[in-house]
């Protein structure tokens, strides 16, 4: 008898009810197919049956909900040489790999920004258009729109787009962006003008994106030199009837300068995220006429969460053939200290 050389998986997420959102009938069978895989969905690496499971477990399949991976955990599970993650990033759930250990890891991060540039790109045609301004004049008047009268500087036609950060989600915008007529601004400390001259756009300082920009689109990560970097002063140079986008995290923008703005009614704003994420009740922007309030559904969603299983299942069959990730992630190790010891 051959032996069975699939390698061994777990799967652990929370809520465990995440997996069958991520994976279809087609991709569990892909999935049993190519690995050992546990039945029981696990949310913890604490209670004894998922210790029992992980004690043997080669390839970790992680989700969102997945608690942090600790030194402990890592020592309860000597066998494990890869994991890979349907989210983001899995480096902020470890702590440095001991010397001596190798743990290969994949996200999918890139699979999930993916919707977000959808979600952006039909966000910055719909607010070109003015087409929610149309919708709730329609809806109070239910009558005749003069739509030239009424939207005169409506349209896609050769409006400049700015897109704050060339993270993957904001390449991925000016991507989908390309067949459109647009002048794209980017605005990233970190780019050459060589490297945005081949991603279509063109390179500007800050200032300069905000104030040329129809509808400027943010896609930066959340750090100590992001939070609150589009303020007041910044916000004050965004043109009269300008729009801005935010599907990244409510920390980049000074919420109060932003609510300030359009109180005053002089740009519109569509969010997706916002700071705490979820708005108290009472809280204005749910009434302004010139914000589009989303509650963080710019990310996967729905079938959209299958895409997401999919990439696992590839990664997984990569791993099985002996492939490299499509997608790696670098996870660090310590410079310095000894192999850890499997704990008994």
């Amino acid at each position: 008898m051959t032996p069975d050389k699939r390698p061994r998986t777990m799967a652990v997420m929370s809520p465990p009810g995440l997996f069958d959102q991520l994976f279809s009938p087609e991709a569990r069978a892909k999935l049993h197919a190519t690995a050992k895989h546990a039945d029981m969905v696990f949310e913890d690496f604490q209670s004894p049956g998922a210790q029992t499971i992980l004690a043997g477990t080669e390839v970790l399949i992680t989700g969102w909900g997945c608690p942090p991976l600790t030194q402990e955990t890592l020592g309860r599970a000597p066998n494990l040489k890869a994991i890979i993650h349907a989210g983001g990033v899995i480096s902020d759930k470890m702590p440095p790999l001991p010397r001596g250990r190798d743990i290969k890891a994949s996200n999918a991060g890139e699979v999930n920004g993916m919707p977000v540039a959808e979600y952006t790109v039909a966000m910055i045609l719909l607010a070109n258009k003015q087409a929610f301004s149309a919708l709730k004049l329609y809806r109070e008047q239910r009558r005749f729109i003069d739509r030239e009268r009424e939207f005169p500087a409506a349209g896609n036609y050769r409006k400049v787009i700015g897109l704050i950060g060339a993270s993957r989600i904001g390449r991925m915008t000016a991507k989908l962006l390309q067949p459109f007529e647009f002048d794209v601004l980017l605005y990233d400390p970190y780019l050459t003008p060589e490297e945005a001259d081949g991603m279509g756009v063109k390179l500007t300082s800050l200032d300069e994106l905000m104030s040329a920009s129809d509808v400027v689109s943010i896609h930066v990560p959340v750090t100590p030199e992001t939070t609150g970097m589009i303020g007041a002063s910044e916000l004050a140079t965004m043109r009269p009837g300008a729009t801005l986008i935010n599907t990244a995290r409510g920390e980049i923008l000074d919420q109060h300068a932003l609510e300030a703005e359009l109180v005053s009614g002089r740009i519109h704003a569509i969010l997706d995220v916002a700071v705490p994420d979820v708005l108290p009740p009472e809280h204005i922007l749910y009434e302004l006429p010139n914000v589009v309030l989303t509650p963080h559904i710019a990310g996967s969603m729905g079938t959209e969460l299958q895409r997401m299983g999919d990439h696992v299942v590839a990664e997984l069959e990569r791993y099985a053939a002996g492939l490299p990730f499509t997608h790696p992630e670098h996870l660090a190790t310590e410079p310095t200290g000894g192999y850890l010891e499997p704990i008994a």
